[in-house]
């Protein structure tokens, strides 16, 4: 009888926390708006390599002087690392390029938010971000592909 509420117990359990990574990891097409493409450049100002999604926050000047923060969802931590971003690539103050997609809601409070597609980094190295669905590699928006 211990045996059967221990595996009750325990498959309880499970289902909790497979809901709760469920909440936490979404797909591209919940969040993000592929027909809003955006072009990002500016200087990094914080990076977080955290599961599921890694995040580089940027501030963005704009033509008039204006400056917009924007933070940018990348793929995992161990994606970002096995591509080639680490934290000495991206480094606060580093200047960047991203390409990516706008979240669809398009809320900029208190930060703009997008899935990035690639980064260019300052040695002038492009590299995929880790997107998936629309925005990964071959998806048709990089024509040198």
């Amino acid at each position: 009888m211990k045996i059967k509420i221990a595996a009750i117990a325990a498959t309880i359990a499970a289902g909790v926390l497979g809901v709760s990574q469920l909440n936490a990891h979404h797909a591209f097409a919940a969040e993000f708006d592929a027909d809003a493409p955006v072009l990002l450049r500016g200087k990094v100002t914080k990076v977080q390599f955290i599961n599921p999604h890694s995040w580089v926050h940027i501030e963005v000047e704009g033509e008039d002087g204006s400056k917009e923060d924007w933070m940018v969802e990348g793929g995992t931590p161990n994606t970002l690392l096995r591509n080639g971003i680490n934290r000495n690539s991206l480094a606060i103050g580093t200047e960047v390029i991203v390409r990516g997609y706008q979240s669809k809601d398009k809320v900029c409070e208190p930060k703009c938010k997008a899935n990035g597609r690639d980064i260019t980094l300052s040695n002038g190295e492009k590299v995929f971000m880790g997107s998936s669905g629309t925005g990964a590699p071959d998806d048709g928006s990089d024509p040198t592909e």
